[in-house]
């Protein structure tokens, strides 16, 4: 996908934006620009009673296109991991303007931002947003910024039947790196592996971090995972799925997040967490 074909400093900046990523549509509303988001994804749930009035238009593989043509755009905001390409070059084929994006740390999440500011004509928003994710990783790079957790390794896992987790090469990884963490999963490919119980026991991570989306793990898939695995229980650790995958406005407290993470005692997922299996 290319990054977009739409000039700064576009003063009040477009009216009507369609949004296909979640964390996009975040941003959308972090930068003061909910009034002119005309439609979202079904999964673009946060902040839920903001964007609920906020016409869905499907997932973010399947979005309904024709549907988003008759809404008449002026900007589709895209991430180019969470969108198909085809979609991205049907929409500009029929001359709607796309902008695509896909942040690799939260440091490209603070550039984000600042760039979404200039180009919703909320230059002031995006300029805070991203200073508030500059400040925080500031802080973290110094000496005793890390805290305890510095150097713990980890694994997060995000599916279960089979085990998946997250490479070194995604989003997620490098915002636990930056809180001082080292990812067990030293190859950069596949990005998301599928594992056994065994390679997870081999690998011998300090945190198994369990993420609640997009598989919702609860408390039982935890005991499972301590019993197959034979892992000490301090090990497993729920973590806040959207926090560690969504870049943008909730990156700062994502690295707070990442550090309590490797820092703290463990927590225990939801007790229950309804449709899972």
């Amino acid at each position: 996908m290319s990054a977009g074909r739409i000039a700064a400093g576009t003063g009040a900046g477009p009216q009507r934006i369609v949004s296909l990523c979640p964390s996009l549509s975040e941003a959308v509303v972090a930068l003061g620009c909910l009034p002119r988001l005309v439609g979202r994804t079904k999964f673009c749930v946060y902040p839920a009673s903001l964007l609920a009035p906020v016409e869905p238009l499907g997932g973010t593989k399947d979005p309904r296109l024709e549907r988003l043509l008759e809404l008449a755009p002026d900007l589709v905001l895209m991430n180019a991991e969470e969108n198909r390409r085809e979609d991205h070059e049907w929409l500009e084929a029929r001359g709607l303007r796309c902008h695509a994006s896909l942040p690799k740390g939260p440091e490209d999440a603070a550039a984000l931002l600042r760039e979404l500011g200039t180009l919703l004509g909320a230059e002031p928003a995006g300029e805070r947003l991203a200073r508030g994710i500059e400040e925080r990783l500031a802080r973290l790079r110094q000496p005793a910024g890390a805290g305890p957790g510095a150097g713990r390794s980890f694994l997060g896992l995000i599916w279960r039947r089979p085990w998946m987790a997250f490479g070194p090469d995604t989003y997620a990884s490098r915002l636990l790196e930056a809180a001082g963490g080292r990812n067990v999963l030293g190859a950069p490919e596949p990005r998301y592996p599928a594992l056994s119980a065994e390679q997870i026991r081999s690998l011998d991570p300090e945190r198994v971090l369990l993420l609640s989306e997009p598989f919702p793990f609860a408390a039982r898939h935890r005991l499972e995972l301590e019993q197959a695995t034979g892992l000490p229980p301090e090990r497993f650790q729920a973590a806040d799925g959207r926090l560690l995958t969504w870049h943008g406005p909730s990156t700062a407290a994502a690295l707070e997040h990442a550090l309590e993470l490797l820092s703290g005692p463990a927590a225990e997922p939801a007790s229950s967490a309804p449709g899972a299996p």
